[in-house]
């Protein structure tokens, strides 16, 4: 199993995997391209776990600096683990990447949200050392 920076040809491992978190993608060329975009900014990165049997795993983290402070932080936008290849220690890598990254951009600190259903995420985060902050206000910009 190799941990790398996500590939334009990934979009449709990674369409499979982002609707098993519920987000469906009908276009791998829209994912491709967002890829693309991921890939061109600095502050931002996708891995991948490919393994013998494909694309199983994808995590995204982008940084962001601090206005209230110096310093910058990082969020993970997004991790999947495929269902048939879940408690194997491939979600732990991938945080690491992540927190590699950000660490490597000098954050402060790294976040993920998660889904109040998701309650064996919330697990593999607290046992990862994430804390549970539970306030959070969104509002959708488009209709």
């Amino acid at each position: 199993m190799d941990i790398r920076l996500a590939r334009l040809s990934d979009a449709v491992a990674i369409n499979e995997l982002l609707a098993e978190l519920g987000y469906p993608q009908s276009d791998p060329a829209a994912t491709a391209a967002r890829i693309q975009t991921w890939s061109d900014d600095p502050a931002g990165a996708v891995y991948v776990a490919d393994t013998d049997q494909g694309v199983l795993f994808v995590i995204a983290v982008h940084t962001c600096p601090f206005f209230e402070r110096e310093g910058t932080w990082a969020r993970i936008v997004a991790l999947v683990v495929s269902t048939q290849a879940r408690r194997q220690g491939i979600g732990s890598r991938l945080i690491a990447a992540a927190e590699s990254f950000a660490t490597h951009h000098g954050c402060l600190r790294i976040e993920v949200t998660s889904s109040p259903h998701r309650t064996q995420a919330h697990t593999f985060y607290q046992s990862h050392n994430y804390t549970l902050t539970p306030t959070r206000f969104l509002q959708n910009l488009t209709s």
